[in-house]
């Protein structure tokens, strides 16, 4: 019987874990430590400041807060400055490579220094790895793209992967495009179907490989207990789309039309260089090792996923 999300929902028994993890107040990071939380689970966020009890999840200030690593089961490595949150000048570049490069490492360091070691680390990374193309297929066995994101990808895993020599399980966590209520893609995509000029990005043909919050979730928690899982995880629905795909999808869940395109010209103005790296790449990305490991998608269809999701806001 392959396994689904209800394997993992916070109603179903299961050893009781203690997971500490960077990113937690983040869209993704939330929901993975409330989630975990609700099942019962010891969970540690990590940040720059404290911020005691919220939701069955314990906000400490590191670095004191990194002595919690000692006895842990999982470490869970989301942290890292917003992609897309602005243009890429060089300033910006190197924040987002040092965010994600100098927490990983004080994890891996601490993770050393622990009596008693993690299990396992899962750390984030993106299908932003495999660069950009319209016709290439991806999976978990695919190299490394050459553009600026794909390197930023390749630097954050490498990071991680000095876990290992330690006898801990890595996981490479390749996330692509998350939809849910709170943020993510939806955050930055729906406003303008709100106000009748959403459309295609650019010619539309570009892939968009993208994943429910609950799959992600349930797949991140896979990880976590599934010793056979190791290196690389593509977090990705079984069936990508093309943006113009997408974009059609999402006017229909919001009865808006989709039939306002924003031109590659008009992107590349905006965002300089994050409009070819981030708003305009194409990546077709398989759920390889998920779909190994037997995994079942509770949402493998882009326009259903979409319904259930602004079926609940209505």
């Amino acid at each position: 019987m392959g396994l689904s999300h209800r394997a993992f929902d916070p109603g179903v028994p299961c050893e009781v874990m203690k997971v500490v993890l960077t990113g937690g107040t983040g869209f993704l990071g939330s929901a993975l430590a409330e989630s975990l939380a609700a099942g019962g689970h010891d969970v540690v966020s990590l940040s720059r400041t404290a911020g005691g009890t919220y939701k069955g999840v314990r906000h400490l200030a590191v670095p004191n807060g990194y002595s919690e690593i000692d006895g842990a089961d999982a470490v869970v490595n989301l942290a890292g400055a917003g992609i897309a949150d602005e243009r890429w000048t060089p300033a910006r570049k190197a924040v987002l490579l040092q965010s994600r490069v100098s927490v990983t490492r004080a994890l891996v360091d601490a993770c050393a220094r622990a009596a008693v070691k993690p299990k396992v680390l899962v750390s984030g990374s993106a299908i932003g790895y495999y660069g950009s193309s319209l016709d290439a297929h991806f999976d978990e066995s695919s190299p490394a793209g050459g553009d600026f994101l794909a390197q930023l990808c390749a630097s954050w895993e490498q990071e991680a992967r000095a876990i290992e020599p330690l006898g801990i399980r890595c996981v490479l966590i390749r996330t692509g495009l998350v939809l849910g209520r709170n943020g993510g893609l939806l955050k930055k995509m729906a406003p303008p179907f709100r106000k009748f000029v959403g459309g295609p990005v650019g010619s539309g043909r570009q892939w968009m490989s993208w994943i429910h919050l609950d799959d992600w979730i349930a797949l991140v928690r896979l990880a976590i207990t599934t010793d056979a899982i190791r290196g690389p995880f593509n977090l990705v629905a079984p069936a990508p789309v093309t943006n113009r795909e997408f974009s059609h999808a999402l006017g229909r869940a919001l009865h808006r039309p989709s039939l306002m395109p924003l031109p590659e010209f008009a992107v590349r103005l905006m965002f300089g260089e994050l409009a070819d790296g981030a708003l305009l790449a194409s990546q077709n990305v398989e759920p390889k090792v998920a779909r190994a490991a037997g995994y079942q998608f509770l949402q493998p269809d882009a326009q259903k996923a979409l319904n259930e999701i602004y079926s609940r806001l209505r």
